[in-house]
């Protein structure tokens, strides 16, 4: 087998051989220019980023917090994903005008509707700051390391000379054995633009989630806003249009296979570095625990769902998102097996081994701790996923964080006032009688898969689904938890200012309550019996994993290592490229409008399309955006290492222009997160093409393309 996998990893095409054979997300300041070259790129790393002169780096931000968002002409026009807006497109649409369904798009910079509270946060400076962070370490251990680490991080914080709108922020990189400080300029002015309906932003929804072929137009548009000195300003009506240091060229030239591109964003988490216990452990145990949990909640709900439609609308996007990950998670154990993923690495951790002896001495400590946190690790897995997935069980724990907040006297208006608007928000969305048999059908597979150590006293009861259901149910009739009983006269579903208008009333309820009682005694029996074991072990797991990381990059000295993804600004490079997921099974690296058209299903939430784009279709209307087969290109391909946070980066070309946003990944790759392979990891991105066909000839927004320069 170990033959096998080495021809596997080293018969790669040629062109990216070693250069993608672990992927790679890097950080800007530290660009492999030579191999980028190598593989096709045309500019210099000097024009992706500097702080001396305008680069690439000047045109992307951070969008509110999660996802990557650029700037497309000089009037601050931002681009982002629709997936990414979706939020915003939501609080502006009511009943009578809903944007989400109709679309939105301002006819001129009056038009553009403000968010407040959503801002984007530009990278003006990236500065290694390791030896100034672990200065006087050397001989510490937890908890004093932690607190020493702290501390440094605020020296250094002050010791920096930045604007009064401009921040520190200081993150470790590889497992703690270095430390990268970032300067970063928030603009709080946000407003939106454009976003097409979700027949185009979320075509295919659900279905083709983490899924190629794809044919989603998933991309809004936001304008930067700031002062008249083109600075940071809070929302006014008086503030101007941003002008940046940098805007992105939007080209819509052909594309081919083989193509340079690289992605430019803010990647939120990934571990590439673990060993191949842990990877054995998510593969066989972890992931597939979370499945489970999943496969039980999904299939109830959707039986409901597909009988009742108050159901479906009520549960719709809950249901997305309970899908998402558990799609994720298949995907991923299935990609980590085909990649031979845990071979791969005992493989590597020979190489090592041989290389010094002494890593096998870190590698055995590894071995045993996982090993010894397995138990609780699974337990931690099934726990956190019932809790999360059963919804009357999650609706328990914020009562019961209330009830201990009131107990120990820290409850305050303003936590109050949270706390009734979340409770709020949650019953418009709840099916009681509906999540008490989801939370029935998880108590049973929590059971039946948790080792006895790890149950509360007599849950043994909760074995058998069939009598559960009815069990759970009376408990559910008889709960103010469920809002079904009423507390100080009120139901919490339809009044919470009355059922919270006499709180000690309320806590010595709460403390009765059935369902209240059931969480209380699983969420003790676990803070008891499992968390505080895993999470020691993890302690310790984690101060050798750093060990581990600083002793895979002082031994392998030819490969380049980059640094997990930790929501800081990255890189990413690779090819256009379809792929060959499975045998006999080959995918082309384009999609088209025809594509849509095919998939076309009248008055289906998933996969409706507007009449409008029908017509253009029809009459192949396609303007300049067609492509040399005679159809509007959708989506494309590409070996780009991305994953979550990545949502909205933009696609470059060797020249660094916009060829596509970055939107997705292909299922068959998702296990990249943990072990990319070039031959099954792909993201997914909407072509610019189609981004300014739904601009020019479906919004008729063609003012929007006047700003931008465009690539022909």
């Amino acid at each position: 087998m170990t033959k096998k996998i080495l021809l596997s990893v080293f018969l790669l095409p040629a062109a990216m051989a070693f250069a993608q054979q672990y992927g790679g997300m890097w950080i800007p300041t530290e660009l492999n220019e030579k191999e980028m070259k190598d593989m096709g790129m045309k500019i210099s790393a000097k024009d992706i980023f500097n702080t001396q002169k305008p680069s690439i780096k000047d045109a992307v931000v951070q969008f509110n917090g999660g996802c990557t968002a650029e700037i497309i002409s000089p009037k601050g026009l931002l681009l982002t994903n629709h997936h990414c807006g979706y939020g915003q497109i939501q609080a502006h649409s009511t009943v009578q005008n809903d944007l989400l369904s109709n679309g939105f798009w301002a006819k001129n910079p009056e038009g553009e509707l403000p968010n407040p509270g959503v801002k984007v946060d530009f990278i003006v400076d990236i500065k290694e700051a390791t030896d100034q962070i672990l200065e006087g370490t050397d001989n510490l251990v937890e908890p004093e390391l932690a607190k020493k680490i702290s501390k440094n991080i605020e020296v250094y914080k002050n010791a920096q000379k930045i604007e009064s709108y401009q921040s520190i922020i200081v993150k470790p990189m590889y497992y703690g054995n270095k430390y990268y400080a970032f300067t970063t300029e928030t603009y709080k002015d946000i407003r939106l633009v454009g976003a097409p309906p979700q027949s185009i932003g979320k075509f295919g929804s659900d279905t083709d989630n983490w899924v190629w072929p794809r044919h989603t137009g998933d991309f809004s548009m936001f304008r930067i806003y700031a002062g008249k000195d083109n600075k940071p300003a809070e929302y006014s009506k008086d503030n101007v249009p941003y002008v940046p240091k940098h805007y992105l060229p939007v080209s819509i030239k052909d594309k081919t296979e083989n193509d340079f591109t690289f992605v430019f964003g803010f990647p939120g988490k990934t571990t590439e570095y673990l060993p191949a216990v842990a990877v054995e452990k998510i593969m066989k145990d972890i992931d597939p625990a979370r499945i489970a949990v999943r496969d039980v909640a999904l299939k109830t709900l959707d039986e409901k769902m597909r009988v009742d439609s108050e159901t479906r609308i009520k549960y719709a996007s809950k249901y997305a998102s309970v899908a998402n990950y558990w799609k994720k998670w298949i995907g991923e154990v299935e990609g980590l097996k085909k990649s031979n993923a845990v071979e791969k690495k005992v493989m590597y951790e020979g190489s090592l081994v041989a290389k010094n002896p002494e890593i096998k001495t870190t590698l055995d400590q590894l071995n045993k701790l996982y090993n010894d946190q397995a138990p609780y690790a699974l337990n931690n897995a099934y726990y956190t996923e019932v809790v999360r997935n059963a919804e009357t069980l999650k609706l328990a724990g914020d009562y019961y964080d209330y009830v201990a907040s009131v107990e120990a006297g820290r409850m305050d208006e303003k936590e109050l006032a949270k706390l009734k608007a979340k409770v709020t928000s949650f019953y418009k969305d709840y099916s009681a009688e509906l999540d008490a048999k989801v939370t029935a059908k998880l108590l049973a597979l929590y059971v039946n898969k948790t080792a006895p150590q790890f149950l509360p006293v007599g849950f043994n009861k909760y074995k058998d689904e069939n009598q559960n259901i009815p069990m759970i149910e009376e408990m559910s009739k008889n709960s103010i938890v469920t809002g079904r009983a009423q507390v100080n006269g009120a139901a919490l579903t339809t009044d919470v200012e009355k059922s919270f208008s006499n709180q000690d009333k309320l806590v010595k309820t709460l403390k009765k309550d059935p369902i209240y009682q059931l969480y209380v005694s699983m969420k003790e029996t676990y803070m008891k019996n499992a968390d505080p074991q895993f999470t020691a072990l993890q302690g310790k797991i984690d101060d050798l994993q750093k060990k581990f990381m600083a002793q895979q990059m002082a031994t392998d000295k030819d490969r380049k290592f980059f640094p997990d993804a930790n929501s800081t600004l990255r890189v990413t490079y690779g090819k256009v490229k379809g792929s060959t997921p499975r045998d006999a099974v080959s995918y082309g690296y384009q999609t088209h409008l025809a594509g849509v058209i095919e998939k076309y299903v009248p008055g289906d939430y998933e996969f409706d399309v507007p009449k409008k784009l029908i017509d253009l279709y029809n009459k192949k209307d396609y303007g300049s955006y067609k492509d040399k087969t005679g159809d509007v290109p959708v989506g494309f391909t590409a070996t780009n290492h991305t994953t979550g946070g990545n949502s909205g980066s933009p696609a470059l070309d060797a020249n660094g222009n916009l060829v596509g946003l970055n939107f997705d990944r292909q299922w068959e790759g998702t296990m990249s997160d943990i072990n990319y392979d070039p031959r099954f990891s792909r993201n997914i991105m909407v072509d610019t093409k189609y981004i300014l066909f739904i601009i020019d000839k479906f919004a008729d927004s063609k003012w929007l393309i006047d700003e931008m320069k465009v690539i022909k």
